[in-house]
């Protein structure tokens, strides 16, 4: 009797394995290909173009802050070629201009409504989510009409060739992303306003969650990069501060340290349009946000977005930032013995003062700033390596810019006085390291939109502007 069991070929279960999973590939593969889904009718044709169509149009790509991704630094606008940092490589936007043989000039009017609203080329490949067609989802057919006749119409022609993207295979696939449009991306419909009966509210949110698409970087996303909400209806994380490309987005509802809760309707108004108040401004992305857009927005429109962020409650509860007078008690003195007050005397304080009030419509606030009270540092630390120039905003067309500091500070010391700012005049943010500052130093500063001008007036605290004290008195120091 032969008692040897017969030997196992090695290898073939790590064999059928891979088997298996090549069918599985195949199998999602053909699904992607045969049954793409998105809806909508690529063949249908718009209406004829009016004057008053294309100057809604215009007004509404100006709303959608079109410009400021299709259009690279030095380009044609809406030629396309702006590189779009992702976590799986560089994306470049591509030429939206009506030029037939490099653009859109040859799309229809479903072409164009499935590429804005549901993610989808003239081919019928799923677009990148870097195009916020989850939030464009929300805008209403006679507005994505007006954008057609806009783009096809209003907008010059340029023959340039799309750049190729710069993400390595196999995550260069285009049919994967069928998938997470299936999974994520919410169907065309109107936006569901909260029962208010508030007409201003209604039209605030219809331009925040649609054409506006704030929660693309104010709204926290999950490790597929999809938005934990795009509304209110989905909960608290709405709005509540996001982060992109190491840059920070704070939260743009109630919070009372780190986010708009101590912010006037007018403040966030007076931020949009001109991107700087009498205690903020705008840096950064963000800049472009007012730049391109924004700031062309009509005084209603502003005041109704301003009206809906102020409606949302806060997703978690603070305490408001109230001014303490120690700090700037003690620099007046020439006390500067804690870590980091003579960096901050030395470097920062001609600008943004002892006081912490910096100058109205010039430099920001330090004093309640809700980046410095937020408890992750990044964007400040990146405004601080890489300097940064507020925007040319309406009624307020001068610009003033901030140094960059990356060559005449260390790690250490960028680390001691953001500390020092963040846990000044009753600021609360937590102690920056030299590792967080080194993580960041030779990142580029190039970054995604970011509001860094939300800044609370601080309860308790006394008015911006300079007084006798900050012009003779103040213990600058020049290096």
């Amino acid at each position: 009797m032969n008692t040897y069991a017969k030997p196992r070929r090695r290898g073939g279960g790590l064999l059928r394995v891979i088997i298996v999973l090549i069918v599985l590939l195949v199998i999602a593969w053909m699904a992607a290909m045969l049954f793409p889904g998105g809806g909508g009718d690529p063949a249908a044709k718009a209406a004829e173009s009016t004057p008053d169509q294309l100057k809604q149009g215009e007004y509404l790509a100006r709303l959608g802050d079109c410009a400021a991704c299709h259009t690279a630094p030095g380009g044609k606008p809406y030629a396309g070629g702006l590189a779009i940092a992702s976590p799986i490589g560089t994306i470049y936007s591509t030429n939206i201009t009506p030029d037939p043989d490099t653009g859109i000039g040859k799309y229809t009017y479903g072409q164009f409504e499935r590429a804005v609203r549901r993610g989808i080329d003239a081919e019928g490949h799923t677009l990148y989510p870097a195009m916020p067609y989850p939030s464009y989802a929300k805008v209403s057919d006679q507005d994505v009409q007006a954008l057609y006749a806009y783009f096809m119409h209003g907008v010059q022609p340029v023959k340039q060739d799309n750049h190729a993207e710069g993400i390595a295979w196999p995550l260069s696939m285009r049919w994967p992303l069928t998938y997470w449009r299936w999974m994520f991306a919410p169907k065309v419909t109107p936006v569901q306003t909260a029962a208010t009966g508030d007409p201003t509210v209604a039209r605030g949110q219809y331009l925040v969650e649609g054409l506006g698409h704030c929660g693309a970087c104010h709204t926290p996303r999950t490790f597929t990069l999809r938005e934990k909400a795009l509304g209110p209806n989905d909960g608290t994380a709405y709005l509540s501060g996001g982060e992109s490309d190491n840059w920070v987005a704070p939260s743009l509802r109630g919070e009372l340290a780190s986010g708009l809760g101590s912010v006037s309707e007018d403040d966030i108004a007076t931020l949009l349009k001109s991107g700087r108040t009498e205690r903020s401004a705008v840096f950064g992305g963000m800049s472009d946000v007012v730049e391109h857009s924004t700031q062309y927005m009509s005084d209603a429109d502003l005041a109704a977005v301003a009206h809906f962020l102020k409606s949302l409650p806060a997703a978690h509860e603070e305490q408001a930032v109230t001014y303490d007078e120690a700090t700037r008690t003690a620099l007046m003195s020439g006390n500067v013995a804690v870590a980091g007050a003579q960096l901050y005397v030395d470097n920062c304080a001609t600008c943004h003062r002892t006081d912490g009030h910096g100058y109205g419509q010039v430099f920001p606030a330090l004093a309640g700033n809700p980046v410095l009270n937020g408890q992750n540092a990044g964007s400040a630390i990146r405004l601080v390596l890489h300097g940064g120039t507020m925007p040319s905003g309406r009624d307020a067309p001068t610009q003033f810019s901030m140094p960059a500091f990356r060559e005449r500070l260390n790690n250490q010391q960028i680390a001691e006085v953001l500390t020092f700012a963040r846990s000044s005049w009753g600021n609360r943010g937590s102690a920056v390291t030299a590792q967080d500052v080194a993580h960041l130093r030779d990142l580029p500063p190039a970054g995604q939109p970011l509001m860094t001008g939300y800044d609370p007036r601080v309860r308790g605290s006394e008015g911006p502007g300079p007084d006798a004290e900050d012009q003779a008195g103040t213990p600058v120091t020049h290096k």
